[in-house]
């Protein structure tokens, strides 16, 4: 039997380095990686659903040692937002980011800016690219939650949000085992992490399946440079799903697959973030982990 008592810093809860004040009154907790080298660029970093800005600790640190800095909110309606465990609207939560980014603009006024977001943040991400704000100089999806979750599932989940939003799911009625990461270290902070949330109600993931479709209509209109990075033993985005988007992006959006890779990429043990740091710094190179050359021969054989 494993030992499951967990250690402090598995527990640990560590404070906001800054609190903005939106548009609509509502706080955003955010949570700053410095740049351990000089000041290269900065990410506006968005995590997935259930999780929070403790999503980067494990991502973080090779970007801070190329000079990257990751800023990470809580998205609204996650972590020790106000409404934690609610769910505001599609065009709230990009309209947070699209804040978010002002805001850093006005501290690193002279710095290059991107959005990172994974799973549920990528479809927020993938939103905000197709409508940029002039600051914005390019977008990193990793494992992106954007598709369409099909017929009759949609209309289902949506007379059960009518009938009963509020219908408490903790995933145990969810059949078979999906392996989120490798990385056990990572997966056990994630769990024991204060603000990582381990059920939802039906209202959220509602509004989520809505925020993915809109997403991958959105595709196509696609606005800034982009890197698209997924993984080859990704269980939670299927490939079917994940081929379906990508004959949505523009040609020009870079393709980056890790066949080792599962859903949480940011948290894996094969570490994906020296290819976001390639992208950003030096963009015409071929990425470190070839990954270019196995998303080619993923796409080629993927049946969507």
């Amino acid at each position: 039997m494993p030992n499951l008592h967990p250690t402090a810093e598995e527990t640990a809860l560590i404070a906001p380095d800054v609190t903005l004040d939106m548009s609509d009154g509502a706080r955003i907790p955010l949570r700053i990686y410095p740049a351990s080298q000089p000041l290269r660029a900065v990410i506006l970093a968005l995590h997935g659903f259930g999780d929070s800005r403790d999503a980067w600790e494990f991502f973080a640190p090779p970007l801070s040692a190329a000079g990257i800095e990751i800023v990470a909110p809580d998205q609204r309606g996650f972590g020790a937002t106000q409404d934690a465990g609610g769910w505001s609207s599609t065009a709230r939560m990009v309209q947070d980011t699209r804040e978010e980014l002002a805001w850093l603009r006005r501290r690193y006024p002279d710095v290059p800016l991107y959005v990172m977001g994974e799973s549920m943040g990528g479809a927020v991400a993938l939103l905000l690219a197709t409508n940029p704000p002039p600051e914005l100089s390019g977008t990193i999806l990793l494992a992106p939650a954007i598709m369409k979750i099909g017929e009759p599932w949609q209309t289902v989940l949506d007379g059960l949000d009518t009938v009963a939003p509020h219908w408490k799911l903790d995933g145990s009625a969810v059949p078979g085992e999906r392996v989120a990461s490798d990385n056990i270290h990572a997966l056990r902070r994630m769990y024991f992490d204060p603000l990582t949330q381990h059920s939802s109600t039906i209202h959220p993931l509602s509004g989520l399946t809505h925020l993915m479709a809109a997403a991958f209509v959105a595709a196509p209109r696609v606005r800034t440079p982009m890197l698209m990075v997924f993984g080859g033993r990704d269980q939670f985005v299927l490939p079917p799903y994940t081929a379906r988007f990508l004959k949505r992006l523009p040609a020009s959006v870079r393709l980056d697959e890790f066949p080792t890779a599962h859903h949480l990429i940011s948290r894996d043990k094969r570490i994906t973030a020296q290819d976001v740091a390639s992208w950003i710094l030096t963009p015409d190179q071929a990425l470190p982990s070839g990954g270019d050359i196995a998303a080619v021969l993923w796409k080629a054989t993927a049946q969507p």
